[in-house]
């Protein structure tokens, strides 16, 4: 088997054992991306299976032996120089290097984000809290205990009363 095809098998298969399909599988919503992700899993699982066992073997060896005795070992000579003389080119892989840079800073990226939107979560779920404990309070509340609460709003207030009642 060639490096290349090996590399490619070898990655496939470690690919498949860290996906975290049915961690996936619980963020669907709709009956139609289940569908949609079960099909992806399986075309995934069959070019796997493909990769597994196609590539992975190795090609019979030529016996040349045999074919000496039925043919004649001048012309097996001459077609195992030939097959001899076969070179299969090893892939270069010159796209990784490239965009491996790229994609390491956006999975940074992607962790800060995903930092960035814990903590807005966490302030919003308290935001919430307050806001519903306020909903409930809000009934028995007078002005000043709001204003007290929110002293910055207390400024605002008075000043358009003051502008409203006296113009100025």
């Amino acid at each position: 088997m060639s490096g290349a095809v090996k590399k490619v098998t070898d990655v496939a298969f470690k690919a498949s054992k860290t996906i975290d399909w049915d961690g996936m599988a619980r963020l669907l919503v709709s009956d139609e991306a289940r569908k949609e992700f079960a099909t992806l899993r399986r075309a995934f699982d069959e070019v796997n299976t493909a990769l597994q066992t196609k590539f992975s073997q190795e090609p019979e060896p030529v016996n040349w032996e045999y074919y000496r005795k039925g043919i004649g070992s001048r012309l097996v000579d001459m077609y195992k120089e030939a097959y001899d003389s076969v070179e299969i080119p090893k892939y270069v892989d010159t796209v990784t290097p490239q965009y491996k840079p790229k994609f390491d800073q956006l999975l940074v990226e992607l962790k800060e984000a995903e930092q960035n939107s814990l903590k807005e979560s966490e302030r919003l779920e308290k935001e919430i809290v307050e806001v519903q404990d306020l909903k409930k309070r809000l009934s028995t509340m007078t002005a000043d205990e709001y204003f007290e609460k929110h002293p910055e709003l207390r400024k605002k207030f008075d000043d358009e009363i003051r502008n409203d009642y006296w113009g100025y």
